[in-house]
């Protein structure tokens, strides 16, 4: 209850999952996010609160045959629905008056849909303004579907991710090939390919690539492809409808109408999930969760990774600890469900399918800077990763950096800078100027389209547009 409000850089449930408890325990103020996060969020909290209420639900039946004491939910398919209300959707680019004295900007990350940047403006009791950058979780360029990361000009500190500070992706450019052997292999051997894949942006980046390889004929169509998640089903339909947060490339092959699978096929409900456990071959099977450690992908692989015709491929991280990890490693036996399962399938991985900068692309977004941070304070990554990166940071940019402990505090103090005199028109930042008059127009170009969007009427939208575009081709 003593928080004010409470900003959410994106959907992945590592970032948005514990809202529901937040709320739970008293919080009542505004969360800040981007529209699309706003609507993943719609979708993934109660599906998280459900599979917390039906996993507390098996251990008590456990718990109290065996004299155990009962355990509660985290929190409820309720408790996440009444969380939700409390969410203020924002557009990326508009600059808002969150407090007196705190101003904030939400910038595309280029992570996932959705995926912000975060830019503080606070003013201290001096009257003098901090700039915060909080990266957030930042992608890697080149990305399908979405945009890149956002440059930004200036940071008096910056709060950076640094989950592969220590690592290249390595086979981004062929990872389409691999995908293309991989299944090959799997349908001459007669078997299914099982792909455990998180609901947001890993299933969506899959349907990408698999419908690259068909639109280039390197895909049968007689393969039957399956999203067998209700969650991902429904966060694919999102991604649909979010057109406006597409990257140039994306856009032109939907306008084509090449963004079509015939042979994709919904898995929605319990039954017809159950029916793809009879499926012996010819089928490619994406289910979550991307760990293996709930959903339906655990009677997957129960189906299918005792039989040495099928192949399980990982196309996501595996935590310590969980099923796809144990997976990954090389176990020969592992449970599911309380069954001893053997491992005889062909495990895969293909690591290029990483929504995070690697290494390089995290060095390469700060450079980019007009103004590098005072200090920046490496977050969001392990020991190694994150003693790497800042060296390397150290090293190239002469930049302070550091690396917080948990509970540590620090004082952000106002960056000197001299007096202000009296200048002219010619003395101001023509950069900021620029920048913000972009912003402004881009506000405006969003409103006109969401407009069109709203009404359906489209032949107007585009005649404005057409007549925007010869005015701007006239001024260049």
């Amino acid at each position: 209850s003593s928080i004010d409000f409470l900003i959410l850089t994106h959907a992945h449930l590592d970032h948005s999952g514990l809202i529901p408890k937040l709320c739970r325990l008293g919080f009542q103020g505004p969360i800040y996010c981007n529209q699309a996060t706003s609507d993943l969020c719609q979708v993934l909290l109660p599906d998280s609160g459900y599979i917390q209420e039906s996993e507390v639900e098996r251990k008590n039946r456990k718990n109290l045959r065996a004299g155990k004491e009962l355990i509660e939910a985290i929190y409820t398919v309720d408790d996440a629905e009444a969380s939700l209300k409390q969410f203020r959707p924002l557009n990326y680019d508009e600059i808002i008056q969150v407090a007196d004295d705190i101003e904030m900007r939400l910038r595309d990350a280029g992570h996932i849909l959705g995926s912000s940047i975060v830019e503080l403006w606070i003013e201290d009791e001096n009257g003098r303004n901090i700039k915060l950058v909080f990266t957030g979780d930042l992608g890697q360029g080149n990305q399908p579907i979405i945009k890149n990361p956002t440059v930004i000009e200036s940071a008096d500190y910056l709060f950076m991710e640094s989950t592969y500070g220590n690592r290249y992706h390595r086979g981004v450019s062929n990872r389409r090939d691999e995908l293309e052997e991989i299944i090959k292999d799997t349908m001459r051997k007669g078997g299914n390919l099982i792909i455990p894949a998180f609901a947001v942006e890993r299933t969506q980046d899959l349907l990408y690539d698999l419908n690259y390889l068909y639109n280039h004929g390197r895909l049968d169509p007689s393969i039957d492809i399956y999203i067998d998640s209700p969650l991902a089903i429904a966060a694919t339909e999102i991604f649909l409808k979010s057109y406006e947060y597409y990257d140039d490339e994306t856009r032109r092959l939907l306008d084509q109408g090449k963004l079509n699978l015939p042979n994709l096929k919904f898995s929605r409900s319990q039954e017809d999930s159950i029916q793809l456990n009879q499926v012996k071959g010819n089928t490619i099977i994406i289910s979550a969760s991307g760990m293996c450690d709930a959903g339906r992908i655990k009677h997957h692989l129960k189906h299918n990774l005792w039989r040495p015709e099928s192949t399980i491929l990982f196309v996501g991280y595996q935590a310590e600890g969980t099923l796809g990890r144990r997976i990954l490693d090389g176990q020969k036996l592992v449970r599911i469900r309380g069954e001893q399962i053997a491992v005889k399938a062909d495990i895969k991985k293909i690591e290029a399918y990483s929504a995070h900068a690697d290494q390089g692309g995290l060095l390469s977004w700060l450079k980019q800077f007009a103004k590098l941070p005072q200090t920046v304070f490496l977050v969001h990554g392990e020991e190694d990763a994150q003693r790497t990166l800042a060296e390397l940071i150290k090293k190239e940019l002469n930049v302070t950096v550091v690396v917080p402990g948990w509970l540590d505090e620090f004082e952000l103090q106002a960056v000197y800078k001299p007096e202000v005199m009296e200048f002219d028109e010619e003395a101001i930042n023509k950069a900021m100027v620029a920048e913000e008059m972009y912003l402004g127009l881009r506000v405006r170009l969003h409103e006109l389209f969401k407009e069109a969007s709203n009404t359906g009427d489209y032949d107007n939208l585009i005649s404005r547009m057409r007549e925007l575009d010869k005015k701007i081709a006239g001024i260049l």
